[in-house]
């Protein structure tokens, strides 16, 4: 049986689940998100407590199991605490600011680079160093934190760009360093 899988998720106060076949819609105090799984997979609401069952132990069924359940307490996660990504930005004269509901970056380029947020994801930037992505779906706040991240990749030789908060970036010699130890 699935470690994962057999656990079951605790329904927090001021949350509603619904399950109408193969979709589960959760309802809590910061929105709601809607889901639809593998018909295989069977969720169940029981009392406080959502349940997730597999019909058998085949391959795709095991790895269906837990899968789904993570899936399921994300969602009730989502609507009550939400996510979060922290980003960092490294370099000299690069700086973030928010102008209305856009995020301004200086990374170097020629031009600004400008990202909106939408209507699932908020940006704030608490310092000029600093992203916060946030949002009820954990896949979304993801992919948005990705794609401000590739906006300008930390690069390897001085570090400079966009990270994730406490993202290690290996460090590389230059051509100086590696010439002047010959």
């Amino acid at each position: 049986m699935s470690r994962i899988g057999r656990n079951p998720i605790n329904i927090p106060a001021g949350v509603d689940v619904k399950v109408d076949g193969s979709v589960v819609t959760v309802k809590g105090p910061k929105g709601t998100l809607t889901q639809s799984f593998n018909p295989k997979m069977t969720v169940a609401v029981e009392g406080a407590e959502i349940i997730v069952t597999r019909p058998d132990d085949a391959k795709d069924s095991r790895s269906l199991h837990g899968l789904t359940r993570t899936l399921v307490d994300n969602m009730v996660t989502g609507v009550t605490q939400g996510f979060k990504k922290d980003l960092e930005v490294q370099g000299v004269g690069y700086r973030v600011q928010k102008q209305g509901s856009n995020l301004v970056m200086n990374l170097g380029f020629s031009h600004q680079v400008i990202v909106s947020e939408t209507d699932e994801i908020k940006i704030d930037v608490p310092n000029p160093n600093t992203i916060v992505i946030s949002g009820i779906d954990k896949q979304k706040v993801g992919q948005f934190a990705a794609e401000v991240r590739e906006k300008r990749p930390p690069e390897p030789y001085k570090g400079k760009g966009i990270r994730y908060a406490g993202e290690y970036v290996r460090r590389k010699e230059g051509k100086a360093g590696k010439g002047a130890k010959g």
